[in-house]
């Protein structure tokens, strides 16, 4: 049994994270400032330790990190509307809170931070192919900036500090509880309340959708397998289109709600990349496991939930 720190456990991915570790009784403590709700499930919350408060707190994270085995650096502000509103705040979660996160771990021994990074970090990078991690990247929002900024640090504390990291470039994790400031969640909204699907740009831009249970088990196979400092794709390497997207959503609900093509925002022009998928060959060489939930196994499971 480890003891574990979750920042941003109370998130979407945290949340699932936070009820693996406690299945498999693990010490779970979970540092998150509530600003957009909790999706810990209520059963699961009397047998973990909850802190509300704000990762970019360096003494609240330096206490509840004692004796920690491993942090989960997962807080972050999250939603293309919300991140493009509030690039500050954006910026300084991810910076503050990392250089919290690392000391933090330093003065407690720490063995291992596993870091939630993005695979926004490509850009506009490798659009013809699938992107590994060894592509040159191509940060273009505030948010994207800040993740790689990071894993630049988790490096030098790896390499100045002796602290071992992972991070993990997630690919439009999904699943149930997400709420609707993703694209999944918004499009079973619009279906089942019977409003327009509004699809963003021409909806030919592609995404590589990986499912919930996938994530968590690839981050805990890295815990558990990998030292150093290392950088690692999680993607379920298909690309989908948003057309084709909102089309299955479409037929998975039974909706009478017709597609409407309508322009993206100008505050989402750096977000609307024309295609990305990624490659999880070096994950399988470290662990063996790639993601392989297909897209619509995993929103028939969505739909189940909530239906």
């Amino acid at each position: 049994m480890a003891k574990i720190l979750i920042t941003g456990g109370a998130g979407f991915i945290g949340s699932h994270l936070v009820k693996n570790l406690v299945r498999n009784k693990h010490e779970v403590i979970v540092l998150d400032s509530l600003l957009r709700g909790n999706k810990i499930d209520q059963n699961v919350l009397s047998d973990i330790t909850f802190v509300k408060d704000d990762v970019r707190n360096f003494e609240v994270v330096k206490k509840l990190s004692n004796q920690c085995d491993y942090i989960y650096h997962f807080a972050a502000v999250l939603g293309v509307d919300v991140v493009a509103d509030n690039p500050i705040e954006t910026m300084d979660t991810e910076v503050i809170g990392m250089k919290n996160v690392v000391d933090a771990a330093l003065l407690n021994n720490v063995k291992k931070i596993i870091y939630a990074s993005t695979s926004g970090i490509y850009g506009h990078s490798a659009i013809e192919k699938s992107v590994t991690e060894n592509i040159q990247v191509d940060p273009r929002t505030s948010y994207a900036m800040a993740k790689r900024y990071n894993e630049i640090y988790l490096k030098a504390a790896h390499e100045q500090k002796g602290l071992n990291s992972i991070s993990v470039r997630f690919f439009n994790v999904y699943g149930a509880g997400q709420d609707n400031r993703m694209v999944i969640p918004r499009f079973f909204e619009q279906c089942i309340s019977g409003e327009p699907i509004t699809v963003f740009g021409n909806g030919h831009q592609t995404r590589d959708f990986t499912y919930i249970d996938d994530t968590i088990k690839a981050c805990l196979l890295l815990t558990e397998k990998v030292n150093g400092c290392e950088i690692f794709n999680v993607a379920n390497e298909n690309e989908f289109s948003i057309l084709e997207l909102a089309k299955l959503i479409k037929e998975i609900t039974g909706s009478k709600s017709e597609i409407k093509i309508i322009n993206s925002p100008s505050k989402r022009y750096d977000y609307e990349v024309e295609r990305r998928f990624g490659s999880s060959d070096k994950l399988f060489k470290a662990v063996n496991f790639k993601p392989s939930t297909n897209l619509n196994e995993g929103l028939v499971k969505i739909f189940n939930s909530i239906k």
